[in-house]
């Protein structure tokens, strides 16, 4: 939950426009590294428009990852976004970047594609950032030594090849607006008993067997995101469009609530004390004829 807010009060002349801009923002958990609750924001403006400018870019889907490894031969792997929990639908690729909802279940499916015949993927880690860096100080883990570690995260069942699982959306905070996801993988020789992939989860405690390299792959490192909040982009572009922008979730409309019947409170104090204060000015004159 929130604890906290403050008002921020600018007037900027940018040159493309005179804007007056107020808003309400609400302060995050310091000691959270995500959440999947909406910052509560209320943006007041009005421009006067000047030269009016719009640009914007595109961030390219990933394709498929191609490795080759003397025991296995060329084989590669797939990260990809389902529509749904059938895991029959890809979202289509010209979607991206992905906007999201908070609370929103994110379906992804991991394929290994291989000629061998008799192979089993294994998905040891999942990590996700607020950038395409997973080596980043900031991080969040999904999956950690084939041990799934968040609560909303549900794992379908699938073939030997595919790892088809649902979380539920959250961002970053500290005023991140993107979450990247990255996924280290092995793939493993059916049947082998000492392979990572027979391992399955590892806590820090359990006992690391001894395992049969020449039965698996190198760990490779695979990548999907980035997601961006869709509340967002439709703040900034309802901002472009027309020079303001006012987003009321249950919580903003609860706290504005709260803010206008303060300043009611504060107005009838005001005229209370001001009759107050005549009263005793008109008896004065009274006395005084």
């Amino acid at each position: 939950m929130f604890s906290h807010a403050c008002f921020f009060n600018t007037n900027k002349d940018s040159g493309d426009f005179l804007v007056f801009r107020n808003e309400i923002n609400s302060f995050e958990n310091p000691n959270e590294v995500i959440t999947r609750r909406s910052q509560v924001k209320i943006s007041f403006s009005c421009q006067y428009p000047k030269v009016a400018s719009v640009s914007n870019h595109y961030i390219n889907k990933k394709s498929d990852y191609i490795f080759t490894e003397s025991s296995f031969g060329t084989f590669g792997y797939s990260f990809d976004i389902f529509t749904n929990n059938n895991f029959s639908s890809r979202v289509d690729p010209s979607l991206y970047p992905l906007e999201i909802n908070l609370m929103d279940v994110l379906y992804m499916g991991i394929a290994a594609h291989s000629a061998l015949p008799e192979v089993r993927l294994f998905v040891e880690s999942c990590r996700a950032t607020p950038d395409d860096n997973p080596y980043g100080a900031i991080f969040y883990d999904i999956i950690k030594e084939g041990c799934i570690m968040d609560d909303t995260v549900e794992v379908y069942q699938s073939d030997s090849r595919t790892y088809d699982f649902g979380i539920q959306a959250f961002k970053f905070t500290g005023g991140y607006s993107e979450v990247y996801i990255t996924c280290s993988v092995i793939l493993c020789a059916e049947g082998s008993s000492n392979s990572r992939c027979a391992q399955g989860c590892l806590r820090e405690s359990a006992h690391k067997r001894r395992r049969d390299v020449s039965k698996e792959t190198a760990r490779h490192y695979i990548t999907q995101g980035p997601f961006r909040l869709a509340r967002q982009t439709q703040h900034s572009a309802a901002a472009s469009e027309n020079g303001g922008s006012l987003h009321i979730s249950a919580g903003t409309g609860v706290f504005a609530g709260l803010f206008i019947v303060s300043i009611v409170v504060l107005v009838g104090l005001l005229v209370y004390n001001a009759k107050k204060t005549r009263a005793p000015d008109r008896m004065y004159l009274m006395s005084s004829f």
